[in-house]
């Protein structure tokens, strides 16, 4: 297992309850999907759903967003097969039909055995396409941590409305936070940021109110990438980034993952 930030400033209750908002809903798939139960603990596994295209389809990893679960994509999903597109996403402790209860701490470190059933499973379904990650708000954390680790097996990163700042999070502590811990957390961040050179395309709402445009800004300016694209959805906030701008949402995914 990878080294793994020490994420315990963020594990407190008052700030998981503003992180997390866990929810145990689940509807069979839809005809063409499947879903998969992967192991993370003992005792404990994390419900993903499988959407493929053809064999030789780009497949993303998605990391959905809080509040989100894995089968409400089965109405965003069939958007990403008409382009072509793949798409296996991954829910968090506590969420669907995933045992436990989710800490910012497990949810990055339970994104590394997610990731080797990713690639496993697509493998062995003779899925042949290259292998993308890509996480939407909440879910930027564990893309960011995987994309950190396994640059050589996956051809891109898609961030939409996230933040790489762990320092935002803070500002919701009822109590003081230690100085010297929350600067090693924010270097330990930003040296993980500049270690990832993945090819990178950012998606963010220009008039995003829960995570501000600064946050994509900041993350475009600060990754080590060379190749690397920011697009701004005008009028856009964050819960309705790809109803607003769907043209320019999947104009921006299909021409990266098909570059």
């Amino acid at each position: 297992m990878p080294d793994q930030l020490d994420y315990s400033l963020l594990d407190q209750p008052q700030i998981l309850r503003f992180i997390f908002y866990p929810r145990a809903d689940w509807t069979p798939p839809p005809r063409g999907a499947s879903d998969h139960l992967v192991p993370v603990a003992q005792g404990v596994s994390i419900s993903c759903r499988f959407y493929p295209a053809s064999a030789g389809s780009p497949c993303i990893l998605y990391f959905h967003g809080n509040g989100e679960v894995a089968c409400d994509y089965d109405g965003i999903a069939p958007l990403y097969n008409l382009e072509g597109i793949s798409l296996f996403v991954a829910d968090y402790r506590g969420y669907g039909r995933s045992g436990g209860w989710p800490t910012f701490a497990d949810m990055s470190a339970d994104a590394h055995p997610i990731f080797h059933y990713f690639v496993n499973t697509v493998r062995s379904l003779d899925h042949t396409g290259p292998l993308f990650l890509m996480g939407r708000s909440l879910g930027a954390h564990s893309t960011l941590e995987l994309a950190s680790h396994y640059s050589e097996q996956l051809s891109g990163l898609i961030v939409e409305s996230g933040s790489a700042n762990m320092a935002r999070l803070l500002r919701f502590l009822s109590s003081p936070v230690d100085p010297d811990r929350l600067r090693r957390l924010e270097e330990a961040v930003a040296a993980k940021v500049r270690s990832i050179t993945l090819p990178l395309l950012i998606i963010h709402g220009e008039l995003d109110e829960l995570i501000p445009p600064s946050h994509a800004y900041y993350l475009f300016e600060n990754v080590g990438s060379e190749a690397k694209q920011l697009v701004i959805i005008p009028g856009a906030g964050h819960n309705d980034i790809m109803l607003v701008g769907i043209e320019q949402y999947f104009l921006a995914i299909r021409e990266f993952v098909f570059r």
